[in-house]
């Protein structure tokens, strides 16, 4: 790989090894959702997913401000959470797959994958499902004075949702450090938010007292450098934020969604992939600032493929569970 030592010229707080680990996360992340595609469409993968592509520089952009033991909580269009938190490709898979080397043993799937081992307290196909164990996790952290700092992830749909205005009121009132990260792509399902979300988004987290930003989430440091101060603020006690991330969703609402056309322009798409996409930007920004060549963007394109299709190959071959397994790790409540 050809890269320069040091900072970035423009960037100086973000060095070099940072910002190529971001550029090769946003890229296993495009390159995991188009491969996810690819299964879906060979009727290899059962049951539908959501694809995170266009977005990933909010998933990626924050992560990179947390450690490994801080928490985050996912959603059901939430593969680029995951794996920006640390999670493995051929695990991702398997659980995509249904096989039991899956995180949830395959019995979760798209919308259910967890890994506490990286602080992933699980995606959830509820909308807005994830902002209670997430506030619930801040709290813990404060109690036992662990030091560890909550993440959020939620789309605009959830801003519909009762459950969001609980946790607010509460994270604010107890001082939690937890962030609540709305990711606006722009599309509840199949309606555009302006159609579903009346007043000021940031307006109903300050309603609260909750600090509330927004920032350009197709531009990795910019959703980085915000986010590694919000951290920082809720680790020594600031209390909860909300940060509007505004993205966009280049696929439909899930892999079966094919034509978008009835609710919004081919024109559209074409926008934001040609103009606005966070990996050609990013890329750009990295050889004009001479942090790498067109040749160290290649080779990471090249190790991604490469690591991709070890992946696959090895969800593919991995076995189900036996069907004695069925009733395991299954639960009720009285």
């Amino acid at each position: 790989m050809t890269a320069t030592t040091g900072t970035s010229k423009i960037h100086p707080a973000l060095d070099t090894k940072l910002l190529l680990h971001m550029y090769h996360q946003m890229a296993s992340i495009r390159a995991f959702e188009e491969q996810v595609n690819e299964l879906y469409t060979h009727a290899l993968m059962p049951g539908l997913a959501h694809s995170y592509a266009g977005q990933e520089a909010v998933a990626v952009g924050i992560c990179a401000a947390l450690t490994r033991d801080d928490y985050i909580t996912s959603t059901h269009r939430g593969h680029g959470h995951c794996l920006a938190k640390g999670a493995s490709l051929d695990r991702m898979f398997a659980e995509l797959l249904g096989k039991e080397a899956g995180y949830c043993k395959g019995k979760g799937g798209s919308m259910h994958i967890a890994d506490p081992d990286t602080g992933n307290l699980g995606a959830n196909a509820i909308v807005g499902g994830s902002l209670g164990i997430a506030t619930g996790a801040a709290f813990s952290s404060k109690y036992l004075d662990l030091g560890r700092v909550a993440v959020c992830f939620f789309g605009d749909g959830a801003l519909a949702q009762g459950l969001l205005y609980e946790e607010l009121n509460l994270a604010e009132l107890w001082k939690l450090p937890v962030l609540y990260i709305c990711e606006n792509n722009l599309y509840t399902e199949y309606t555009h938010y302006s159609e579903t979300t009346a007043g000021d988004i940031l307006h109903r987290a300050t309603a609260f007292g909750v600090h509330a930003e927004s920032v350009n989430g197709q531009n990795v440091r910019e959703v980085y450098a915000v986010a590694s101060r919000l951290v920082e603020r809720a680790r020594k006690g600031g209390g909860p934020a909300f940060l509007l991330c505004e993205t966009y969703r280049y696929g439909g609402h899930h892999v079966g969604d094919i034509n978008r056309t009835y609710y919004r322009s081919k024109q559209e798409e074409h926008l934001w992939l040609t103009e606005r996409d966070p990996i050609l930007n990013f890329a750009g920004q990295l050889i004009a600032e001479q942090v790498t060549d067109a040749a160290g963007l290649q080779e990471i394109e090249s190790s991604v493929k490469a690591e991709m299709a070890k992946a696959v190959e090895f969800a593919l071959n991995a076995p189900y569970p036996s069907p004695e397994k069925a009733e395991e790790d299954v639960y009720a409540a009285n």
